[in-house]
């Protein structure tokens, strides 16, 4: 049994469907299969059962969840023992992120990262924080990036930043026109691209409720992009992360700041030091330290010229 067929059983159990735990583990789906075939081989039985709506562990497979999970957890305890004693980082490291944080502000940072740390190897997943929060507990993403709060009381959070959401508006809308910041309550009935469940959609979604309103909701994405290029073609408005807005400027869409606007904090999170690896370890410092050193709002240094202004690390 090795770890590789507890983490393809465990990735399974948890997506349901094996083509996406495949793309996870950046393995072809027969590859996976492969590995699955032969831990059911090892242990005797069958541990999933292929169905239309997706892979549905078997009741052998139910029973043998909780115990792959403390296995995976106890192996990789030694291996992150062993790699400490060892003291260079080297092997994947698997990092959850928010859409906007690997589409905005990870370009910054990892290409530095794999320069000091050729031997490491980062695989990046994107989701929502909820999503990921739970990657974490279950062991399949050593680190994340996601906005607080956190709702599990066993995982560590460090809080990098607190930023401001602003108003994304097609290039030369009337709002820009006003010249002057709005109430999220003067604009509920635009037209709004969204992502469900990010920080904005709650905001707006409140906001429609507290006056009664329905929003008129153009496009509904799961990815930052999307949502961005869709305000710049004009189909609508939407909220978004200061971090998101940065380079507005060179894109085709205008900010309007928003008076007493919402809010998103945002953390780092991981089991515990004991749980990671020196690969681990080496890209949580590196996040830390590489946000810290920019400009506010997301790092501490003031001021600065070509560098995003954004949260403060905590």
């Amino acid at each position: 049994m090795t770890t590789e067929q507890l983490r393809a059983f465990l990735l399974v159990a948890q997506e349901g469907r094996l083509s996406r735990a495949a793309r996870g583990l950046g393995l072809s789906q027969s590859g996976l299969s492969r590995q699955l075939q032969s831990l059911e081989a090892e242990l005797g039985t069958r541990l999933l059962v292929r169905t239309p709506g997706g892979a549905v562990l078997t009741d052998a497979g139910e029973r043998f969840l909780p115990h792959a999970r403390r296995a995976l957890e106890a192996l990789q305890a030694g291996t992150s023992e062993l790699e400490h004693l060892a003291g260079t980082p080297r092997g994947m490291v698997s990092l959850g992120t928010l859409h906007t944080v690997g589409a905005y502000l990870l370009p910054d940072i990892i290409p530095a990262f794999a320069r000091k740390y050729p031997e490491v190897r980062p695989r990046l997943s994107e989701g929502m924080a909820a999503a990921l929060e739970e990657g974490v507990a279950k062991g399949t993403l050593d680190l994340a990036i996601l906005s607080l709060p956190v709702r599990r009381a066993d995982l560590v959070a460090q809080k990098l930043w607190e930023e401001s959401l602003v108003l994304a508006v097609p290039r030369g809308h009337r709002l820009t026109r006003l010249g002057k910041p709005v109430t999220l309550g003067e604009v509920v009935e635009e037209s709004w691209v969204v992502i469900p469940g990010m920080a904005g959609t709650r905001a707006l979604e409140a906001e429609s409720e507290a006056r009664g309103v329905t929003p008129k909701l153009a496009l509904e994405t799961d990815n930052a992009e999307a949502m961005r290029r869709m305000v710049e073609r004009g189909l609508g408005v939407a909220l978004v992360p200061e971090l998101m807005a940065r380079d507005h400027q060179s894109r085709g869409f205008d900010v309007v700041p928003l008076v007493r606007g919402p809010k998103r904090q945002v953390a780092l999170v991981h089991r515990g030091e004991g749980y990671l690896t020196a690969a681990a370890r080496a890209l949580k410092a590196f996040l830390v330290e590489s946000i810290r050193a920019m400009p506010e709002p997301w790092g501490t240094r003031r001021g600065g010229t070509g560098a995003p202004s954004g949260p403060r690390v905590r």
